[in-house]
């Protein structure tokens, strides 16, 4: 496994060879060099957004597989391996050099939904490295330096001026370095629909990978019966999940709905994480355990990533968002009620124009910094998950057309008739509400649990289709948990009499866990009131 910058192409791959033992050995020699010959044609599995490379590799002397003379290095697709300010260790090969090993003093500083941001004394040439955690496991594919960048977003100098692409790489102000998160990378491969051949070599991986001889996709029927030749928001609608037919007696349906930055991920995956957690749950309370194919799975990630128009920040400070309308009102609103709704003083922000033209930055983006520090510093998320959090629902708030796409594609994936547990999450708790005013006249009523909800912030329920504090009609019950430590709940416990009777257990996650959803619905208090609806 390397980068995707390393081996764009599977044709590139076939050019390229594998150097093992490019080592100083315990004598203090080099050991002798084992060339291997790469065969894309066998596996060939590329991702540029991820930027991973996976191939497959030819055998040692014609007849032994690679593993078996050198070994390797398991990966798990559990995520959680790492938190923030534990130490990492990169073994690579800079610059072409004999192999090399960073240790010490090299501390994760920002976990994002898909990559990890490092500060490990590496130079350039070490793309493709695996990240260790303290323990050896991998956890990332290490393949870039992060540049420390001015409010605009411009990469800095080392003497703080603004670097030019003619200055090289030497001259720029590295802050820290990135790298894939395995657990994301292995989401993706699961994704990948390889042949049967292929499956068979990812199963050799081990049973942690999730890479076994299934393919994810296959839940959703055989290849003949996909639907193909659609337009594109069926096309989109189609990557849905529905339940297994005459799951809880066909009457009674259990429904995930996920939040944000879900695209480029396995709806099959992200399904069995969900029933994970909630299984875990239900044991504990004694209740039986719920077969992830039972459970509806509406899938708007890659959807919502499309319309946002751009990918998640990988690098810099979060700034002050671009100036578009509505948009940067609802962003506005949501950022500075959440950091009053922790604490901030009303005259926190006295003086700031003043610093800011000190440090040559934009007031307000001092200002944005300022209350986006202020609210992770009493949570349990990092500054560019709050902020790009904040970013995804102020976009579907105020972006009618965004609110319409994803509620056309979730909709397309629900069923029409009985009873609904619904269950939601993040950005979907929000989705979820719009939702239950559009359910078909066939839906007579619903248990509705949402889980890590900003609902209760009034920047986020005064832009609800039906605005402000609220309970839909058809909720029979309706279940509320949150963290304190989740930033992405703020403003909850839900106090407004307008939301009606709402059961609100407040729950404890694990550290670096705090908005994860296999984390919340495996508290007892929050699996049992769903087990014993579903049942």
């Amino acid at each position: 496994m390397t980068n995707h910058h390393v081996l764009p192409d599977a044709d590139f791959a076939g050019t390229c060879l594998a150097e093992f033992d490019a080592q100083v050995g315990i004598d203090n020699s080099p050991d002798d060099i084992v060339r291997v010959e790469l065969t894309p044609d066998e596996l060939f599995i590329a991702h540029e957004p991820l930027d991973y490379a996976l191939v497959a590799l030819a055998p040692v002397d014609g007849d032994v597989s690679p593993g078996e003379v050198f070994g390797w290095n398991r990966l798990s697709g559990r995520t959680g391996k790492l938190v923030v300010g534990e130490l990492v260790n990169i073994i690579g090969h800079p610059d072409g050099r004999l192999k090399e090993i960073a240790l010490r003093d090299n501390k994760l500083i920002t976990r994002l939904d898909d990559f990890l941001h490092y500060r490990t004394d590496t130079e350039p040439g070490n793309s493709g490295s695996p990240v260790f955690n303290d323990q050896w496991e991998v956890v990332a594919l290490h393949h870039m330096g992060v540049p420390d960048t001015d409010a605009s977003g411009r990469p800095l100098r080392r003497d703080g001026t603004v670097w030019q692409p003619g200055d090289g790489e030497a001259a720029l102000s590295w802050v820290a370095n990135e790298g894939v998160r395995i657990s994301s990378v292995l989401r993706h491969v699961a994704s990948s629909r390889p042949t049967p051949t292929q499956r068979a070599l990812l199963a050799e991986m081990g049973p942690e990978s999730g890479l076994g001889s299934h393919v994810p996709h296959e839940a959703a029927g055989p290849e003949s019966a996909r639907p193909t030749g659609l337009a594109v928001t069926e096309r989109r609608a189609a990557t849905g999940l529905r339940a297994r037919d005459g799951a809880f007696g066909g009457h009674r349906h259990l429904v995930y709905l996920h939040g944000r930055s879900q695209h480029g991920k396995d709806p099959e995956a992200l399904r069995r994480e969900w029933a994970a957690g909630l299984n875990k749950g239900l044991a504990a309370v004694g209740l039986p355990m719920v077969d992830p194919a039972n459970a509806w799975f509406p899938f708007y990630g890659d959807l919502m990533a499309e319309l946002m128009g751009s990918k998640e920040s990988l690098g810099g400070v979060p700034s002050a968002p671009d100036s578009i309308g509505s948009e940067t009102k609802a962003y506005e609103q949501m950022l500075f009620e959440a950091a009053a709704r922790v604490g901030m003083p009303e005259d926190a922000f006295e003086g700031q124009e003043a610093m800011a033209a000190e440090e040559g930055l934009d007031g307000a983006v001092r200002t944005f910094r300022r209350a986006l520090g202020w609210v992770a510093a009493r949570s349990d998320l990092d500054e560019r998950t709050i902020d790009a959090f904040f970013r995804d629902v102020a976009r579907y708030l105020s972006d009618t057309r965004v609110r319409e796409a994803v509620l056309d594609v979730v909709s397309a994936t629900m069923p029409d008739r009985g009873e609904l547990v619904f269950v939601t999450h993040s950005l979907g708790t929000v989705v979820g509400v719009d939702l239950m005013s559009r359910l078909p006249s066939g839906i007579d009523r619903a248990v509705l649990v949402t889980v890590g909800s900003p609902l209760g912030m009034d920047a986020v329920n005064d832009g609800l289709l039906t605005a402000g504090p609220h309970r839909p009609g058809n909720v029979r019950t309706w279940l509320n948990a949150w963290c304190p430590a989740d930033a992405v709940a703020i403003g909850c416990p839900l106090r407004d009499s307008r939301w009606g009777r709402v059961d609100q257990p407040e729950v404890a996650n694990g550290k670096d866990r705090a908005h994860n959803i296999a984390e919340y619905l495996a508290h007892a208090s929050v699996a049992g009131p769903i087990g014993r609806a579903l049942r």
